[in-house]
């Protein structure tokens, strides 16, 4: 009837009304519409809103998980009604509820392209006694996510040493500041001191992530520095996979949000890693 939508065109209306920046459609199929990444970024999704629009009779959106790392076509979401058909009152009703929100629904944020600065603590590493694996792990997703390494400072167990490494990074422009080691309980693990030496403020300390639990992070005015445990050099998938993405896309993470990733902050080290389609961070 007039009042009645068919399930392709209550589609066509829903998922523009969800979707936000990054967002494309696909045409409906059997009343479905999937929802893709227009680029590489952080998917964002609206819990309150998007357990409010479930909560409505006869329609139904399914998402990727908040703060999913997506690469450039991935589908983020699917929608569609139940029936073969519904009353427009329904997704006038939708429509209502998408406007009303805050923000959008759904939407993607742009992965930026950062200039990174790397400082490697460590005597070992320093005077060559172990060798230096900062290149094939953390430095390959740096240049996977299309970053560039403006420079990468190898200093001994040392407080002054770490924290005019840093400052020198700062100094070249470097967007982001990434230390390695050092962070642990020994006596000579000295990188916590040395990044506050340089006057940034510590966010937090410590994180119920394994592998990945002597993460820090920090600011040095506008510029985060991500302190990571040792671990990243051992395990393929650590802390640094779950919180690189926010960084990527000009967030910023807080306390409470590393406190909340205990649930899901377990990796299960499988033979044949599939992170991010895992439960890992999730």
């Amino acid at each position: 009837s007039a009042d009645e939508l068919h399930e392709n065109d209550a589609a066509r209306r829903i998922a523009p009304a969800i979707s936000g920046q990054g967002l494309i459609f696909s045409e409906p199929a059997e009343g479905k519409i999937n929802i893709s990444a227009e680029y590489a970024g952080l998917f964002k999704v609206n819990i309150d809103a998007l357990l409010a629009v479930n909560r409505m009779e006869k329609i139904i959106v399914a998402t990727l998980k908040n703060n999913f790392p997506c690469k450039k076509g991935q589908i983020v979401a699917g929608t569609r009604i139940i029936p073969l058909t519904i009353a427009k009152e329904r997704i006038e009703a939708l429509e209502y509820l998408a406007k009303k929100t805050e923000g959008p629904i759904l939407s993607l944020k742009p992965y930026k392209v950062l200039k990174v600065g790397a400082v490697v603590t460590g005597s070992e590493v320093y005077k060559g006694l172990i060798t230096d694996d900062f290149g094939p792990s953390i430095g390959k997703k740096l240049l996977d996510a299309g970053c560039t390494l403006v420079k990468k400072i190898l200093v001994p167990d040392n407080e002054k040493k770490i924290a005019e490494a840093v400052l020198e990074l700062k100094s070249l422009g470097c967007e982001l500041i990434i230390t390695t080691g050092g962070l642990s309980v020994d006596p000579d693990d000295l990188t916590r001191s040395g990044v506050l030496a340089t006057g940034a403020k510590n966010i937090f300390y410590g994180s119920p992530v394994l592998p990945g639990a002597m993460l820090m992070v920090s600011y040095l005015e506008e510029i985060p520095i991500i302190s990571l445990p040792a671990c990243v050099f051992y395990f393929k998938r650590t802390v640094f996979d779950l919180i690189f993405p926010r960084f990527l896309a000009g967030e910023t993470v807080t306390g409470d949000e590393i406190a909340a990733m205990g649930h899901g902050g377990l990796c299960m080290n499988c033979e044949i890693c599939h992170y991010p389609v895992c439960s890992f961070g999730r």
